[in-house]
């Protein structure tokens, strides 16, 4: 089975380009989702989270408090790094669990820190949803609200367009609507089926 590695930056596009794909009966595998579960209670996530960092990531009812997490991380790169040494390998070894239980030509695995974490050699072609950083800095404003700080710190964090372009197999631009980004997907799921096969 071929692994595309799906990626871009915050605001880029990722979640249209998946939408798009699951339309078309595409298994998809999404490292965010898989860690939204590892930090659920009695995760082995959690736990280990709440041990680097304390129960003050808790909410009162004792779930994780992303929002307060993601300002500590954001504002402290060691901190952040303690957060990807707990959660990456945990969401890596799920990711190819999930992987081997599905027959299919090809699926793709959505790891938007793909290029941070160096894992453009273990998928077997690098899609980047590449889209102009002011408009990714608007859809970012417009759909979750933060203050502009918070999206500068994230965004810096990142890895830049350029990093994602030099690992790229295949780029799908986002500068208009989902219409565009639909008939890019439909492009490469057809090019994906061929190389499956062949």
């Amino acid at each position: 089975m071929l692994i595309i590695g799906l990626t871009g930056g915050i605001g880029s596009g990722k979640s249209t380009a998946l939408k798009r794909f699951v339309e078309l009966g595409v298994p998809v595998i999404d490292a965010d989702d898989i860690a939204r579960e590892l930090v659920l209670p009695g995760r082995p996530g959690l736990k280990r989270i709440i041990a680097e960092f304390g129960t003050d990531v808790l909410t009162d009812e004792g779930l994780l408090d992303r929002a307060r997490l993601r300002k500590i991380v954001f504002d402290n790169s060691q901190k952040r790094k303690a957060l990807e040494a707990i959660l990456h390998p945990l969401i890596r070894a799920e990711m190819r669990r999930r992987a081997e239980n599905i027959n299919v030509p090809y699926c793709v695995f959505c790891i938007p820190l793909l290029v941070e974490t160096g894992q453009s050699g273990t998928v077997d072609r690098v899609l980047v949803i590449d889209s102009k950083e002011e408009l990714r800095y608007q859809r970012i404003k417009r759909r979750d609200g933060l203050p502009d700080e918070q999206i500068k710190a994230i965004l810096a964090a990142q890895a830049t367009s350029e990093d994602r372009l030099a690992v790229a197999d295949d780029v799908i631009v986002n500068n208009g609507d989902a219409g565009e980004i639909n008939r890019q997907v439909d492009k490469l799921h057809q090019k994906y089926l061929e190389l499956a096969d062949g």
